[in-house]
């Protein structure tokens, strides 16, 4: 099996270049890894693990061979202590133009953006044959492809198939009436025929012989021209681009019937495809019904009758002279949901009208006369996934065509605009309206987004891509990178116990600390939970001894006591305090990742060439048509964002789920789906290293960047956010961060993995389900 001889093949590598060494023995029995004697054995299965995680759609990777004269001879027989020489090989990412390698390096990269699609054109020789049949213009008459009986021919029919025929009876009827039209109304029965089930028929462009037919004005014209005009340069007839533009078959324009059929039945038959159109387009896989109704209407519908030729295509007959228009053989194609339109998926385009309906709506109605305050709510929020994906492929496409400094102040900068901008704007809501319920949904979307990124996608990407992989390896070096990280961002867990103070008088309970180190984003809250008195609203003695049990509600630790000055003068500073050493430590992680230890991700990019193709780079978006999508995808957002938080109040206040829940749920994750979908994408293609740098480097942007950004922005604009995160948040973070790790120490993971994460978050969504909602809201 493969798996049994992936071992030998790791140990070999050291021997592979090296005639003069044994190679080594083949593992036998249960051995199913290199010698651990070896520490060059060791490091070459490393390199290979690695090697396996830099897979990717429209890339080769290969790794040079090294001569015999560079590799030490007694390298691996001697087993020393230091790294064999000639194991340290450099992975080589080829890609088809220096722009897509330029991006495929820098998903690598730590602090940037993950990004699947390409940001120039695939050429077209490159792409498999599904791909070509999504842009076909269904004009291509292919060879016995099965019955035509299959369920989505079945849906056509049901949805549009015999509404659209009964239409073009109905058509053909008028037409017949009009007697000018009847050659029209005979086309459209035959079209009625078509479109009640086309599938198998093709419709074609016959050439009608001149002496049946007049010809027009403009025809003449041409043909006059093009019979005694000549080239002065080359001395042959004029070329087709210089003579006079004429509309096609001008001159059958110029009849009754044709114009009885422009006023009668063209408009009738233009809305009814242009409604199909929409409504195929907007299901996306059944595209190819839209483009059916694309073409015939653009097309079919404004030839003459006699020139348009509907027919069954049969295996045995030769198919007539003439221009294929029409041959369609399924109306559902279940690849559409790779489809683009100028690199944009095809999801992010049927999805962009939503963003100005929710802009009109939000800001128009503003008293709710046309919409609620929960639907202009739910827009909002559906509005923010597509404008997501239109950021990140901004900012793919921008870093891909800039150097270094450029790419890395465009991701720092834009990298976490989606999440900041709902977040300042909840914040300033709240300030205005006096109201904290909204600074504790923004941290409950803040501990949401740490804890599915860490939990929920690395784990959704184990359980799918474990489905087609039976097991799955990554480059454990550079993913402990962001781990440790987000394990200093989140810090040590500190828990608290209560005594009674002196006579058993409640009301002076203070807390006794459990040895531990509070650091990171949470430090302020251990603190306070160390230094501030416990305050309870009311305290029942459960034993009527004064020195016996006490049943308290409503308690909290109280900050503000003597005028606040355990605030102000100890917890305020050390907020400010790690407010500013986490993105500094952000700022160290860069320059350790991208500058002095960037071998760690083992990528070299070589001559950026596919082997045997050499093209030049079309990209989709150009930096400065990159920077102002960005710039208007950003002002969207924020937009959207302000409509969000401006009907957010009505949801929280008569809704009876936990508003912890709504926060870690709803507000936390939909503006992540679009890069939960590339994560899935990149473990589907056994490239687990990116689905899981995916979600830690979200997570490390949320304790390193955004929390300090809202910490830093109350300077300016003073809210009632203020860094003591709940219990909660507290514990939830520090298991979610444990546990990842604890998985991520082997650099190789399953589907069972996978699960145990998935199952861990969801316990947690359960605990937040069920938990009250914060006090006062």
């Amino acid at each position: 099996m493969a798996t049994e001889a992936e071992p030998g093949r790791r140990r070999r590598c050291c021997t592979q270049d090296a005639p003069d060494v044994p190679k080594a023995t083949e593992p036998r029995g249960d051995s199913d890894g290199p010698r651990r004697g070896s520490l060059c054995d060791r490091h070459c299965a490393a390199i290979n693990n690695v090697q396996g995680d830099l897979g990717d759609l429209g890339c080769h990777l290969h790794r040079p061979r090294v001569p015999p004269a560079m590799s030490p001879p007694l390298c691996c027989q001697q087993h020393s202590e230091e790294v064999c020489e000639s194991c340290v090989v450099k992975t080589t990412l080829t890609a088809e133009n220096v722009v897509e390698a330029n991006k495929l390096s820098n998903n690598y990269k730590f602090g940037f953006k993950k990004w699947k699609s390409h940001v120039t054109a695939r050429p077209w020789e490159d792409r498999s044959e599904i791909v070509k049949e999504l842009y076909s213009d269904l004009n291509v008459i292919r060879g016995s492809g099965g019955s035509t009986v299959t369920c989505g021919n079945v849906l056509y029919l049901l949805l549009f198939g015999w509404w659209l025929s009964f239409l073009y009876v109905l058509v053909a009827a008028v037409m017949f009436i009009t007697v000018v039209g009847a050659p029209y109304g005979r086309l459209c029965w035959d079209l009625a025929r078509y479109f009640l089930w086309p599938f198998g028929k093709v419709i074609q462009k016959v050439e009608v012989p001149k002496s049946h037919r007049a010809l027009g004005t403009c025809e003449a014209g041409a043909e006059a021209s093009g019979a005694g005009e000549t080239s002065a340069l080359l001395g042959g007839p004029v070329p087709r681009r210089w003579r006079p533009w004429c509309w096609a078959d001008a001159g059958h324009w110029q009849r009754a019937g044709a114009v009885a059929w422009l006023c009668l039945g063209y408009p009738v038959l233009v809305l009814a495809h242009g409604l199909v159109c929409i409504t195929a387009w907007l299901l996306v896989f059944l595209i190819p019904v839209a483009k059916l109704s694309a073409r015939t209407t653009t097309r079919i519908l404004l030839l003459p009758p006699e020139r348009v030729l509907v027919r069954r295509l049969k295996m045995t007959e030769v198919p007539l002279e003439g221009e294929v228009i029409l041959c369609c053989y399924r109306a559902v194609n279940p690849y559409y949901y790779k489809y683009a339109v100028d690199g944009i998926n095809v999801f992010a385009v049927n999805l962009l009208p939503l963003v100005l309906v929710t802009l009109v709506l939000g800001y128009v109605d503003s008293h709710n006369r046309l919409t609620s305050s929960p639907v202009k709510f739910t827009l909002a929020l559906l509005s923010i996934m597509p404008l997501s994906y239109y950021i990140g492929m901004a900012i793919a496409s921008i870093s891909a065509q800039s150097n270094f400094a450029v790419g890395a102040v465009v991701n720092a900068t834009f990298g976490s605009i989606t999440e900041l901008t709902f977040y300042i704007t909840a914040l300033i809501k709240g300030s205005r309206e006096g109201n904290r319920c909204y600074a504790e949904i923004v941290k409950s979307a803040l501990t949401g987004t740490l804890v599915g990124c860490v939990l929920f996608v690395p784990g959704l990407c184990m359980v799918i891509g474990g489905i087609r992989h039976q097991e799955q390896r990554f480059n454990s070096r550079s993913a402990g990178v962001s781990s440790a990280l987000l394990f200093l961002s989140v810090g040590g867990e500190l828990g608290t116990g209560v005594s009674p103070g002196p006579g058993g008088v409640p009301p002076v309970w203070v807390p006794t600390p459990c040895p531990s180190i509070p650091t990171g984003v949470f430090a302020p809250t251990l603190f306070s939970k160390v230094y501030g008195k416990l305050v309870c609203g009311e305290c029942h003695n459960v034993t009527q001894n004064p020195l016996g049990h006490y049943l308290c509600q409503n308690c909290h630790f109280d900050l503000m006591e003597n005028n606040g000055t355990l605030y102000y003068s100890h917890v305020q500073p050390l907020v400010y305090t790690v407010s500013l050493l986490l993105p500094a430590a952000y700022l160290i992680g860069l320059f350790f990742t991208l500058k002095t230890h960037s071998h760690i991700y083992d990528i070299h990019i070589s001559d950026c060439h596919m082997p045997g193709h050499h093209h030049s780079a079309v990209v989709h978006w150009s930096r400065w048509r990159a920077l102002v999508i960005l710039l208007l995808s950003t002002l969207c957002m924020s937009a959207c964002a302000d409509l969000a938080t401006e009907h957010i109040s009505p949801i929280l206040t008569n809704s009876t789920i936990s508003q912890y829940f709504i926060g870690v749920t709803v507000l936390a994750m939909v503006p992540e789906l679009p890069e939960i979908v590339n994560g899935i994408q990149f473990a589907l293609q056994n490239n687990l290293s990116l689905s899981i740098e995916i979600g830690n480097c979200i997570a490390v942007q949320v304790c390193m960047l955004q929390i300090p950004i809202l910490v830093l922005f109350t300077i300016f604009y003073p809210t009632n956010f203020t860094l003591v995160f709940s219990d909660l948040h507290v514990y939830a973070s520090m298991f979610s961060v444990v546990l990842m790790n604890y998985i991520f120490m082997d650099g190789k993971c399953d589907y069972f993995q996978g699960t145990v994460l998935v199952m861990v978050y969801f316990i947690l969504l359960a605990v937040y389900f069920f938990a009250p909602s914060p006090s006062g809201c």
